[in-house]
C-alpha cells in the first residue's frame, strides 16, 4: 500500500499541474487565450492564401514562393517563414500545456464525477473542447505530412501548390476530401468556443456584450471554416 501510495504522489508530482501549482489559474486562462490568438490569425493568413487557388496556378504558386522571401534582404531566405512558424509552434504547446494544467487541476478539484450529468447545461462545443482539441492536433499533423512537407501527398513537389492541391483532392481520393471536411468542421467548432472563452478570458465579455460576441464568435468560425473548405471541394467537384 505504501509503495503504491508513494508511486501515486511521484506521479501526481510529475504532472504538469503540480510542477504549475504556484501559477495561479487565472493566468494559464490567459496564456491559453493569447496562444490560442496567435494560432486565430495564423488561420486567418492562411486561409487567405489558400483562397488564391481561384485565380489560377500563378497565383497561388507565387504566392507560396513569396512567403518565402518576405523582408529579404534584411532577412535570410526563408526567415521570416521560420520566424512565423518558430512563434506558431510556441502557441501551440503553450496552448497544450496550459489547457493540460488546468484539465488536470479541474479534475483533481471534482475527483468524483456527478451520478447524473445534464447534458441540456452547456454546448456541444464545451462538452467536447478536450477531445477537439485532440482531433485538431491530430489533423494538424497529417495536414503538415500532406500539403507542407509533401510526404503524405501523391504529387508531392515543393512550392507547386496548385498541382498539389489536385493531386490531393482529385475525385478518385474523395475519402481524402470527407476527411478533411469533418476535420475543417471539428476545427470550426473548437475555434468558435475557444473564441468565445479567450473573450472571456481577456475580459471583453459582459451582459451587455455576451450575446453579440457569443454571435461574432459563431460567424468568425463558421466563415473560417467554409473558407477552407472551400480548397478541397472545389478540386473536387472540378471547380478550379
Amino acid at each position: 500500500m505504501r509503495t503504491l501510495v508513494s508511486t501515486k504522489q511521484r506521479t501526481e508530482q510529475s504532472s504538469p499541474a503540480h510542477r504549475s501549482h504556484r501559477i495561479p489559474s487565472a493566468l494559464w486562462k490567459f496564456v491559453m487565450a493569447v496562444s490560442g490568438a496567435f494560432m486565430l490569425l495564423y488561420l486567418v493568413l492562411h486561409m487567405v492564401g489558400n483562397l488564391k487557388i481561384f485565380l489560377g496556378p500563378e497565383a497561388i504558386d507565387g504566392y507560396a514562393a513569396w512567403l518565402r522571401t518576405i523582408l529579404e534582404p534584411a532577412v535570410p531566405f526563408e526567415g521570416t517563414l521560420w520566424l512565423v512558424r518558430a512563434v506558431l509552434t510556441v502557441s501551440i504547446v503553450a496552448h497544450i500545456w496550459s489547457a493540460t494544467v488546468l484539465t488536470l487541476r479541474a479534475r483533481r478539484a471534482r475527483p468524483v464525477r456527478y451520478a447524473v450529468r445534464n447534458k441540456v447545461a452547456g454546448s456541444y462545443a464545451a462538452r467536447t473542447m478536450r477531445w477537439g482539441g485532440v482531433i485538431v492536433l491530430l489533423f494538424v499533423i497529417y495536414h503538415l505530412l500532406d500539403l507542407t512537407t509533401g510526404t503524405l501527398n501523391p504529387h508531392g513537389v515543393h512550392l507547386q501548390v496548385y498541382a498539389n492541391l489536385h493531386a490531393d483532392f482529385t475525385p478518385e481520393r474523395w475519402y481524402v476530401t470527407v476527411f478533411y471536411v469533418l476535420a475543417v468542421v471539428s476545427v470550426g467548432i473548437h475555434i468558435r468556443h475557444g473564441l468565445w472563452s479567450g473573450l472571456q478570458t481577456l475580459g471583453w465579455s459582459t451582459n451587455a456584450r455576451e450575446k453579440k460576441l457569443k454571435g461574432f464568435s459563431t460567424v468568425f468560425a463558421v466563415v473560417l471554416t467554409a473558407g477552407f473548405l472551400s480548397v478541397p471541394l472545389a478540386v473536387t467537384f472540378g471547380l478550379v
